[in-house]
């Protein structure tokens, strides 16, 4: 060992006295409150983002739900952005949002704590309710946001539905300002998922959530779009309740086999089915929607959120028929006639008109039958007139004369039935040449 090593290991000796003491140089120190500012200031620049009016269905919807006061459960993927919206939509709205993570908490968070007072026999014991909750009702107005519900036990989904529905913590009662959204991942996605109850999912409007490319881009590049609460006519007001009502009620009059139908498989329990609370829900959505104008989209996002998609698609058909021209009015002025856009409500109509003159067949009426197809010719592409002209051709009666309307259909007619033969020769050939190679490879 060298003597400069020996030396490393020996007590330091004490200066003499009067000897002045040498001062150690001080270890710099990182200004941490600096670099913590500088990082907080790129931060809030990150997050200063602004919003746009933009056309977003999903938004829409969401926002239109909310509005009728019922409770929605978004559905997604995990990190698709249902929270992020939520927490805009509770903005745009000016809703202070208080978020519970349902998977969290106990059932008696949700149902109350049993607190025993002075004398139990005589005044009970309260259910007192959580601090969230106390903090709602003090606020008078608010938008509860129930996250991670798929991810909540069977006990927990009980202690929800009187909150969901009936809007009770406890023995506390939320006011009517407050709003419940919730949102879940599909079970296959979810931490430890569970399906929902069907006592649970029946209370509520179920939403897919899905991203938008453009929405995405254009969110991360700054601007988001803006949720604003849809814009009710006032003078449509009982005109919508009215309309809805009888589209709702006529549907289940001619279909009464949906009025309550449980799903028999325990994922589609856990989603949107028919039963007369959701029909009430589905109802409320027609009347808003028919109030504020809304597009066939957003209806339709929000009917088969309310009844599922089979009862949902059915309903907003009979919506369709319900809008179709009166063929009686057709078959008076077929040179005015106006049809339909759309080709299977065209179609439909075309139809409509047949049956009506097969209900009371005349020679006038049906030549007035060929007069309204002659119309949707020139209005319209003549693939649709195959069908109706051929059934209004099969009640011609003996004695009446073929009218020259006709003989402009029965070209296209002709055509048409032509394609169909050479369609079906066309398959068949090709089924009979896949079974001759396959005894081939026997």
């Amino acid at each position: 060992m060298t003597n400069s090593a020996i030396s490393t290991l020996l007590p330091t000796p004490a200066p003499a006295a009067g000897t002045p003491v040498p001062v150690p140089s001080p270890v710099p120190v990182p200004d941490t409150d600096t670099h913590l500012a500088v990082a907080d200031g790129l931060l809030a620049l990150l997050r200063s983002t602004t919003t746009e009016p933009r056309p977003d269905e999903q938004l829409e919807a969401l926002t239109l739900a909310v509005a009728a006061d019922l409770p929605v459960l978004l559905w997604g993927e995990p990190g698709i952005g249902k929270t992020a919206a939520l927490t805009q939509l509770a903005a745009s709205l000016d809703l202070p949002l208080t978020t519970v993570i349902a998977s969290v908490h106990e059932p008696s968070d949700f149902s109350g704590l049993p607190i025993v007072g002075e004398d139990p026999a005589v005044q009970g014991v309260p259910m007192a309710p959580p601090q969230w909750a106390v903090e709602l009702v003090r606020a008078g107005r608010g938008l509860l946001f129930l996250d991670e519900l798929s991810t909540a036990t069977p006990a927990v989904q009980a202690a929800l539905l009187r909150v969901v529905l009936e809007r009770r913590v406890g023995a506390l009662q939320l006011p009517a300002g407050v709003r419940i959204v919730a949102a879940a991942n599909p079970r296959a996605s979810a931490a430890d998922g569970w399906e929902l109850s069907p006592p649970l999912a029946n209370r509520f409007v179920h939403l897919y959530w899905v991203h938008d490319q453009e929405v995405v881009v254009r969110g991360l590049g700054g601007v988001w779009p803006r949720a604003e609460l849809p814009r009710l006519a006032p003078d449509l007001l009982a005109e919508a309740v009215a309309f809805s009502r009888r589209v709702v009620c006529g549907f289940l009059t001619a279909r009464p086999t949906l009025v309550h139908r449980l799903p028999s498989t325990e994922t589609r329990r856990g989603g949107a089915w028919p039963s007369p609370r959701s029909w009430d829900a589905a109802l409320t959505l027609l009347a808003f929607g028919t109030a504020a104008s809304v597009s066939r989209e957003v209806l339709a996002l929000l009917v088969r959120g309310a009844v599922g998609d089979g009862p949902g698609l059915e309903l907003l058909a009979y919506l369709d028929r319900m809008d179709l021209p009166d063929p009686e009015t057709l078959l008076a002025d077929p040179a005015a006639a106006e049809l339909p856009e759309r080709g299977d409500l065209r179609q439909a109509t075309l139809e409509a008109v047949v049956a009506a003159v097969g209900a009371r067949p005349e020679r006038e009426r049906w030549e007035a039958g060929w007069a309204v197809l002659v119309r949707a010719l020139e209005t319209g592409t003549a693939d649709l007139l195959v069908a109706p002209a051929t059934a209004l051709a099969a009640l011609r009666r003996d004695g009446w004369e073929v009218p020259a309307s006709m003989d402009r259909l029965a070209g296209v007619v002709g055509l048409a039935r032509q394609a169909d033969r050479s369609v079906e020769r066309v398959a068949a050939a090709a089924a009979a040449a896949e079974r001759a190679a396959a005894g081939t490879r026997r």
